[in-house]
């Protein structure tokens, strides 16, 4: 180990050590994020803030695909409107932020800063839509929203998040329940093309809905450390925000009828995902194609003939092919650059120096599994994509087998107790869907359902809990 990877790692905690601090060594050295005076609110440093617009580009170009329009609404919402939806509000007001004083002016209503916008959407719906000629509406913005978090951690929990939060109306409940659905698929299609996330999906319980929702489907991820972390969710409204705010449109059969309505939204809290499933003790471990660096050169004794002039010959062609590239040409110590690369999980490391170039080669280092392989200066380009789509099929892979092998069936509730307390993870469990059952679950051992799953597998006929008799499977975790 050379001696500047030996300072930067140490002052990693490690993993296993203490996960919590090792997470936050993490996202201070690696560059990510900075706190700042005002608690509960954090800086998206640019290494941090390129993760999430490479995430934001591939949903962009997936939300647009499939014919959503992006939209800007304001940041604050009049306490009137906000209140139009009682569970909406009852869900929302214990979080919500609130300005009184405009300049020096004593506010005639309050403003809420916006905890989601549900509410500034319909509004404008209903001034907007008529006809069934007007549908349907799929709508979706990039944004802050403010939640007054008591506890907060970088990305994972914050006072102020970035997300995006689509918002759509139509028709029929069946176009409706189609698009949330959908829209469960692409965010997953997000864990296993980007990300190298597999996400499990499924349906909320009703206790974990989203407030004003008749269904919320969730992706969730399991972390190094056994936790689970929801990390996009998409909800069918039904006609119930439809009601409260007059949306209604003439069907073709002259008929006025209510819209059906859905949203969808996914955060920041990506970034703390990727953090967490795929990182190690030397900081970062990036998925190639979420990566802001995707391939690093570093020149080796460069003041040497021809191997700046090689490594920049280099960069310009792996630009040319599209790829995230750059090169560390400073007069820091090869040590510290190959240290500086790994904290920041730079997927693939290029190496060339004076012997490189006398025997056409370069040393390619993959980040993932520290691998080191002998290129020819005249393929390494071309042998990039595979490169980078091999690491990702093994990244996945990886954490693929983190959920399989930690995600076990619970007979007993004694059983499951044992389960979530020594070893965590997933627990399948079967339910009666009684939430006394899942209150008491979270009181007595912190564990939260996460999913009733898709498909569905019979494990017994009764509630371990309670001893009723049993009407669905569903997993269970502690969780962020």
């Amino acid at each position: 180990m050379s001696k500047g990877n030996d300072k930067l790692v140490k002052e990693i905690t490690a993993r296993d050590e203490d996960f919590a601090q090792w997470y936050t060594d993490v996202c201070k050295k690696a560059e990510l994020m900075d706190y700042t005076n005002a608690k509960g609110f954090i800086i998206y440093r640019p290494y941090g803030y390129a993760i999430w617009e490479n995430i934001q580009e591939f949903l962009n170009h997936e939300f647009k695909k499939t014919g959503h329009q992006n939209v800007y609404f304001p940041l604050v919402i009049p306490e009137s409107l906000f209140m139009k939806e009682a569970e909406h509000v009852e869900g929302f007001a214990p979080e919500t932020a609130i300005v009184t004083i405009g300049g020096k002016e004593v506010l005639s209503e309050r403003l809420i800063i916006r905890p989601t916008s549900e509410v500034l959407f319909c509004d404008h719906y209903s001034k907007i839509v008529s006809s069934y000629r007007d549908l349907p509406k799929k709508y979706n913005q990039w944004c802050s929203v403010v939640r007054w978090e008591k506890t907060t951690r970088p990305f994972l929990r914050g006072s102020e998040f970035l997300w995006q939060e689509g918002h759509t109306i139509h028709a029929t409940e069946e176009e409706a329940r189609e698009e949330v659905l959908g829209m469960l698929e692409i965010y997953k299609r997000l864990g296993s093309e980007v990300l190298a996330i597999p996400f499990v999906t499924g349906k909320k319980t009703e206790k974990e809905k989203f407030a004003g929702a008749m269904e919320t489907y969730t992706t969730e991820a399991l972390m190094h450390d056994n936790k689970a972390l929801q990390s996009g969710t998409t909800h069918y409204f039904g006609t119930g925000f439809a009601e409260a705010f007059n949306i209604t449109f003439q069907d073709k059969d002259k008929v006025l009828k209510p819209v059906h309505q859905t949203s969808w939204g996914a955060s920041t809290r990506l970034i703390g995902a990727i953090i967490m499933v795929h990182g190690d003790d030397s900081g970062l471990v990036l998925p190639p194609y979420v990566a802001p660096t995707q391939v690093l050169i570093v020149p080796i004794q460069q003041q040497k003939d021809g191997v700046l002039e090689k490594s920049r010959e280099l960069l310009a062609s792996l630009e040319s092919k599209g790829i995230r590239a750059s090169i560390d040409d400073s007069d820091k110590s090869p040590g510290w650059k190959f240290a500086e690369a790994e904290m920041k999980g730079i997927p693939i490391r290029i190496e060339i120096g004076p012997r490189d170039l006398e025997q056409n080669h370069c040393v390619v280092v993959t980040r993932y599994n520290h691998e080191k392989t002998l290129i020819s200066l005249d393929e390494v380009v071309s042998k990039i994509p595979s490169l980078f789509e091999k690491i990702h099929n093994a990244m996945y892979q990886v954490a693929l087998d983190n959920v399989k092998n930690n995600t076990r069936p619970a007979l007993t509730y004694d059983e499951f107790k044992e389960i979530i307390d020594q070893k965590g993870g997933y627990v399948k469990m079967m339910w009666c869907g009684d939430q006394a059952c899942e209150d008491k679950i979270k009181e007595e051992t912190s564990a939260t359902s996460r999913c009733i799953p898709f498909e569905q597998e019979h494990l017994g006929d009764i509630c371990p809990v309670c001893g009723k008799k049993a009407k669905m499977e569903v997993y269970f975790a502690k969780a962020y």
